[in-house]
Order: structure tokens, then sequence, then C-alpha cells
């Protein structure tokens, strides 16, 4: 098997200060995939604001925040054991980001030496 990425993705930063209700519906996916022995790594589903980020730079340069460029910000991260990535789509499939105008990149981990 190997090893994806899942990494969460929203535009609007007040979704990332999601309701108790939609808390509950993303543990309950993340539960069906720790219960089919799939999670690597539980990374962080949740990442706090963007806004107290820092981005560093070539020559050492700081800025505050992510890159002003991009439309959207990473809410969050797992790592999941799938046969393909299109079975590691499959199970972004189901989170319940959508509803709120989100959406997953899926990549495959790759490991050192392998």
């Amino acid at each position: 098997m190997k090893e994806f990425a899942l990494i969460f993705r929203l535009k609007d930063i007040s979704d990332s200060k999601p309701s108790p209700e939609q808390i509950q519906e993303r543990m309950n996916w993340l539960a069906n995939i720790v219960a089919q022995n799939r999670l690597v790594d539980k990374g962080n589903t949740l990442l706090p604001d963007p806004s107290s980020a820092k981005t560093v730079k070539p020559g050492n340069m700081i800025t505050d925040g992510p890159y002003t460029e991009i439309k959207e910000f990473i809410s969050g991260y797992i790592v999941v054991r799938a046969e393909s990535i299109d079975e590691a789509v499959e199970m972004a499939k189901g989170n319940p980001i959508f509803k709120i105008g989100g959406n997953i990149e899926v990549r495959e981990v790759l490991k050192v030496g392998n």
C-alpha cells in the first residue's frame, strides 16, 4: 500500500471555525478511515487561522500570513494508506468539507530511499 496526504483547503477564513455539528461530521468521517485501518498520520485536521502564520521566503525574508496571491488556505491535513491515488480520492470524497465550499488535494507521499 502507498501513503497519500489529504490536504484540506478552504476559501473563507470564517469556515476555519466549524460548528460543533461540523466538527462531529468531520470526526465521523475520520473514524470511518480509522476503522478501516487506513489512517497513517492524523496530522492536524484543523489548523488555526492563517492570519497568525508566517511565510519564509528566499534571502530569509519573513512576511506575515500566507502568500497573498493565493485565494484559499490550507486548513489541515491527514495521511492515509491506500492501494492507489484513485482509492485515496474515494476516501476524500466522503469528507464534509465540500458542504462549505472547501476542497481536498490528494498527493502521494514519497518515502526517501523508496
